[in-house]
């Protein structure tokens, strides 16, 4: 589990890095402008961040499903050299899967606005400046989409109806609770990124929902990555007996110097 989640929070630097430094950049100088390689490296780069996320979420789906369903058999599946080429194999699928929309918008001629309608270079807004006629590459970009979402959630949802049947079979209140808290924080986390970029890639262009969709991307690309480490950080016993080791720790140093400033006062005050 902990493999799984130091990769994802790795790629979560990654894909944040991607899109929000430009962004406070842009808005602390003003300065909006950003070539047309600049744009198309973004949108790869956002779009291999992303399609890995959605594989390394399914990964992890599959984890908690033999760490629950299986688990004396886990450290015989899940050893360590199946691990690593599980995390090989998502993060090749998601340099390959970007390839051909960023190399059929580099043959795009763009002739039209250059004026991007978005905060980041996201392949949507990109296609609707590209030409024209956008039909074949809209489709092309839609199939790669549902490809990548739709096996990925389909791994987790199957990964979770075996996790349910499995924990209604457990027969203590206390059993149930503990193998529900372990896949709790993840089913969190892809409610919210997978809710939110279905809603954005796999549904019919609207043609001017543009403000929306906005709204929609500010949630899975800042919103749910700045929230993953509170969700994950929070539903975890080792993390909170840390939190409140260290909250206690630095309760006691103030204490402490409470103490000696206080001594200190009393000494100045006696020889005053």
């Amino acid at each position: 589990m902990y493999f799984f989640l130091s990769n994802f929070s790795f790629l979560e630097i990654c894909y944040t890095s991607v899109t929000v430094p430009k962004m406070l950049f842009d808005l602390l100088s003003g300065n909006m402008a950003v070539s047309f390689n600049c744009c198309l490296t973004q949108m790869y780069f956002f779009f291999l961040f992303g399609t890995t996320e959605f594989y390394i979420l399914a990964l992890m789906g599959l984890d908690r499903y033999v760490a629950i369903c299986h688990p004396l058999h886990y450290s015989v599946i899940m050893n360590r050299q199946f691990c690593y080429q599980l995390i090989l194999g998502s993060w090749l699928s998601g340099c390959i899967v970007p390839v051909l929309p960023t190399t059929l918008l580099t043959q795009k001629p763009f002739c039209g606005s250059k004026i991007i309608n978005h905060f980041f270079c996201d392949v949507g807004p990109l296609i609707k400046l590209s030409s024209p006629d956008t039909f074949y590459l809209d489709a092309i970009v839609f199939t790669v989409s549902g490809i990548v979402v739709l096996c990925s959630l389909t791994l987790v949802t199957v990964s979770y109806l075996f996790i349910i049947s499995a924990i209604l079979r457990i027969s203590s209140s206390a059993g149930r609770h503990k193998a529900f808290s372990t896949c709790a924080s993840h089913f969190s986390v892809v409610t919210l990124f997978f809710g939110t970029v279905i809603f954005m890639y796999l549904r019919p262009t609207s043609g001017e929902n543009y403000e929306l969709d906005k709204v929609v991307s500010v949630f899975y690309s800042i919103v749910t990555p700045a929230l993953n480490p509170l969700i994950y950080s929070l539903r975890n016993k080792d993390m909170k007996r840390a939190l409140v080791k260290m909250l206690q720790k630095r309760d006691n140093s103030c204490r402490k110097l409470e103490n000696i400033n206080s001594i200190s006062l009393n000494t100045f005050y006696r020889k005053h």
